[in-house]
């Protein structure tokens, strides 16, 4: 991280929401993304990032909506930089949240989000109150008070898809690889074993599964520990347990990853989200 860029990044006790309020100029992070639901506001300069296939450019008061599995990155196109603050809404707590909403979800199906980026005022105006009462650690009743309405608003974004097993886009042999590392990613998982497991040759399976999910096989399996390693990290465990854990070779390995993912060190992040001091 330069000198220019900076990152302030909190988590709320009740709710498990991580606020995240952010700076970059030039690079920001390589591709990766998140087993939460991101719903973020981009406050000055241009934000650019890449999801869903398409290119996007977040101004001033425009939201982005980012949904669990959804691999993006990030970068300032203008040398200002970009500044954002940013909502990491569990995909559990969001779903029983919004359920009063929908009268019954369709079966075999979860909730996803209808664009990636929206010019809505009030749901501008929604985030930033949500994230200024949970970044600021308001009363109960004012953080519950402002989530109710961010949630009222981002209803009209949300939307019910089927799971991805049903998705014909996506074939069976990337679906049982997909499986077979979220089983097996504490292990050093070869490809030939997971070729093996999904009864095709290597290339084949890398093609197949780049196509489905954007990233080859162990780039996919590099992003699934780092999501794990976040949670375990917010829960005060230590940076070289935590790397030994997921099958990374030390902690410095872990490290490495985890500031190009999210731009700041696994201490950093135990720190802020544990608020537990380092041995």
């Amino acid at each position: 991280m330069t000198a220019h860029n900076w990152i302030d990044l909190a988590q709320d006790a009740d709710t498990g929401i991580e606020t995240l309020r952010a700076h970059f100029e030039g690079h920001a992070y390589d591709p990766h993304w998140h087993d939460s639901f991101l719903v973020g506001v981009t406050e000055q300069g241009v934000q650019q990032f890449n999801c869903r296939r398409a290119r996007h450019h977040s101004t001033p008061g425009q939201v982005f909506l980012l949904e669990p599995g959804e691999i993006h990155d990030g970068n300032a196109p203008t040398p200002e930089g970009f500044t954002y603050r940013m909502l990491y809404l569990d995909p559990h707590w969001l779903e029983r949240e919004v359920s009063a909403v929908f009268e019954e979800a369709p079966a075999n199906s979860h909730l996803s989000f209808t664009t990636t980026l929206t010019s809505d005022p009030r749901l501008a105006l929604a985030t930033h109150q949500a994230f200024q009462s949970l970044h600021a650690g308001e009363l109960r009743i004012v953080r519950q008070s402002a989530l109710d309405q961010l949630l009222e608003r981002l209803t009209g974004q949300l939307q019910w898809r089927q799971r991805y097993r049903e998705d014909p886009r996506l074939p069976l042999v990337a679906h049982k690889a997909r499986e077979y590392l979220h089983a097996h990613l504490q292990q050093d998982v070869g490809m030939d074993e997971l070729a093996l497991a999904t009864g095709v040759d290597r290339f084949r399976l890398t093609r197949a599964f780049k196509s489905a999910f954007g990233l080859p096989p162990h780039a996919y399996l590099v992003q699934l520990r780092l999501a794990r390693a976040r949670h375990l990290l917010a829960r005060g465990a230590q940076p070289a347990d935590v790397a030994t854990d997921l099958g990374f070779a030390d902690q410095s390995h872990l490290g490495r990853w985890f500031v190009r993912a999210y731009g700041l060190t696994p201490a950093a992040y135990r720190k802020r989200c544990s608020n537990l001091p380092d041995r």
